[in-house]
């Protein structure tokens, strides 16, 4: 029998990846998302909650009256920068490129907390030099998924609980590599765009997997494009790179029309993880708080807009899950 495809997905998922339409756009807002939400008592984890677009979504997550646990690499910068939402934000000190601290952080997430309704997975790096981190993982791979696949899946008894959704921030950076199988960790040289297109096909990857595993369970996954937004994240980049790229004057102002502020970068993280349009399906990649096409479904490649094939593909999506289960030695909803 042929299998169906919606916009090139097959129906092992049996949500088309093709906007609802949800009525939303480009630039809606946070405060659009959230307005009139009351979270009172729900928890959410936040990863690198007290920065960029993670500190916009604690800050709305905490205005509707969730407790927000935000895991930090730098937890005394985290707490300074969260003090404004007072006992709505904690942080727990938390190393995405190291297994260890990721694993205590877990080990104390589950001391303290009896479920969790949202994950955020907030925290990255992108276009970084090459550095190898643990066992000589390469530092984006590791930063972007390995770490959080480690706390996700160290927390899961929680989400399972919570019957939580799990929001992955990706990127239209994603469609500057698909997973190199036979080089993930970068031995035969180093690209760094490669390397951040890499670890967001695999944020893609890891919540196509992580939906199928989890919706028995009540949780759903979703990974998302943001945006493009000047946040920290650009920190590894010089300013004549960003100026030749057109997204910043020689003052560091921005210019490229596509950038959003960081409450409309920050939206569509919020609909994910709290949208009723969205109950009862997951495993989509999102961008303008809405379901995005699927690239070559009649949108071009490279332009930014929607997914690359390959991203969310159930098989590499298989695949990609028992390699980071081997790597990282942690176990998963099926195991």
């Amino acid at each position: 029998m042929q299998s169906r495809f919606y916009g090139g997905f097959m129906d092992r998922n049996p949500t088309p990846q093709r906007p609802l339409p949800s009525g939303y756009s480009r630039d809606t807002t946070s405060a659009e998302i959230t307005a009139g939400m009351d979270l009172t008592g729900k928890v959410a984890v936040v990863t690198g909650g007290y920065s960029g677009l993670g500190l916009e979504t604690t800050r709305h997550l905490t205005a509707a009256g969730a407790r927000v646990i935000i895991p930090a690499r730098r937890p005394d910068d985290a707490r300074a920068a969260v003090a404004e939402f007072g006992d709505r934000a904690d942080v727990l000190e938390a190393d995405l490129a190291d297994l260890e601290s990721v694993n205590r952080c877990t080990a104390e997430l589950s001391d303290r907390l009896e479920r969790i309704d949202y994950l955020f997975a907030t925290a990255g790096v992108m276009a970084a030099p090459l550095r190898r981190v643990g066992p000589g993982w390469e530092s984006q791979f590791a930063i972007n998924h390995l770490g959080h696949f480690a706390l996700t899946a160290g927390v899961w008894p929680l989400l399972a609980e919570g019957e939580a959704r799990v929001v992955i921030y990706s990127s239209a950076g994603h469609h500057h590599s698909p997973i190199r199988w036979n080089d993930m960790q970068f031995e035969r040289g180093y690209d760094k765009w490669e390397a951040y297109g890499q670890a967001k096909t695999a944020n893609v990857l890891f919540a196509v997997q992580l939906d199928r595993l989890g919706a028995a369970s009540g949780v759903r996954a979703f990974a998302l494009h943001p945006g493009a937004i000047l946040t920290p994240l650009q920190r590894h980049l010089e300013i004549s790179e960003m100026v030749e790229f057109g997204w910043i004057d020689e003052f560091g102002h921005a210019i490229d029309p596509i950038f959003k502020d960081a409450s409309q970068g920050a939206a569509t993280g919020l609909w994910a993880a709290t949208s009723t349009q969205l109950d009862d399906i997951g495993g989509m990649y999102l961008e303008d708080c809405d379901i995005a096409p699927v690239t070559g479904d009649g949108v071009p490649a490279h332009n930014g807009v929607g997914v690359m094939p390959y991203a969310i593909d159930p098989d590499q999506a298989d695949r990609l899950w028992t390699i980071s289960e081997e790597l990282t030695g942690v176990a998963t909803p099926r195991t």
